[in-house]
């Protein structure tokens, strides 16, 4: 059995052990404030983007022959982007979408295509690295807070990979922000962009902005002049539209391990109020069966010398 010392020294690490936890707290909770900020100064330029593309599409008699806008001919190889953190202790924050990579993997071997894995973040890399898989794109040490340039290198990377045939398809999981208390893992399809007025309606319903953001009908359906010609611009949006795609999601990937993080070490430093509550109720037993203790051998001394 634990001596009163013993008790009293679990007692001083669990302290220490809730003291650190309150500072990742703090940390956590500043993080992510300014992670929603970046968030929200991102949403303007991704709206005029989706909002270029949809009058573009929109403008051109057919869609150009883009290689990232085709389909191949058979799907047999899908590209799974897992979306990840670079640190750990953020609860489920990392195991979750790894998880939900395996669960889409085994699927897509059961239907007799092959998996090329992309990631993003040191977790996913590590865990996809440990588990014997062959990473083809990997980039790691930029998750507390992406750049665009980041994203650039990502779908930069995976539409080469597209372009050159060493995938058909990329899908994208990630988490997607909700509230510090909630994350939820999102599965898109990110290549090929087959249908791109659908696409773009889809990703502006996502955000809500129809309704807030909404055009006026007379400008909807004014004349647009462009200069060059609508296939030329939109053979430049397309990859802007993947980088942005990306981005947002390294941003939400970035605002959901912030919170997760916070959730996790609010609720460590609540688990050590409740231990420390225990170890001392059992000091306190422990003190009070060494009083017992003694007491019994004055009075049993006291008897003897009588």
């Amino acid at each position: 059995m634990a001596t009163q010392k013993d008790v009293k020294n679990r007692i001083g690490s669990v302290k220490n052990i809730q003291k650190i936890t309150r500072a990742m707290e703090m940390v956590a909770a500043a993080r992510l404030r300014r992670a929603e900020q970046r968030i929200e100064a991102t949403r303007p330029y991704a709206r005029a983007i989706r909002r270029m593309t949809r009058r573009t599409v929109e403008a051109v008699e057919h869609i150009p022959n883009l290689p990232l806008l085709e389909e191949h001919d058979e799907v047999k190889k899908v590209g799974i982007l897992l979306v990840t953190g670079d640190r750990g202790l953020a609860g489920s924050f990392n195991s979750q979408i790894i998880r939900a990579g395996n669960r889409r993997a085994r699927e897509l071997r059961g239907d007799g295509k092959e998996v090329v894995w992309f990631a993003s973040g040191r977790r996913g890399v590590s865990s996809l690295t440990f588990r014997g898989q062959e990473v083809a794109v990997g980039y790691t040490g930029y998750t507390d807070r992406p750049a665009y340039s980041d994203a650039r290198r990502l779908a930069d990377d995976i539409a080469q990979q597209y372009i050159d045939g060493e995938v058909d398809q990329v899908e994208i999981i990630f988490n997607h922000y909700i509230s510090p208390l909630t994350q939820e893992v999102r599965h898109d399809t990110m290549l090929p962009l087959a249908d791109m007025a659908k696409l773009v309606a889809e990703a502006e319903d996502e955000e809500g902005e129809e309704g807030a953001h909404e055009e006026p009908e007379s400008e909807h359906h004014a004349l647009w002049i462009y200069e060059p010609d609508p296939d030329e611009i939109l053979k430049r949006l397309v990859p802007d539209f993947i980088e942005i795609s990306i981005f947002r999601a390294l941003l939400e990937s970035t605002a959901s391990e912030h919170g997760a993080r916070m959730t996790a070490m609010r609720n460590a430093q609540e688990n050590a109020s409740e231990m420390i509550e225990d170890l001392t109720l059992e000091m306190n037993r422990q003190r009070q069966a060494e009083i017992t203790q003694e007491i019994m051998e004055v009075v049993a001394g006291a008897e003897g010398l009588s």
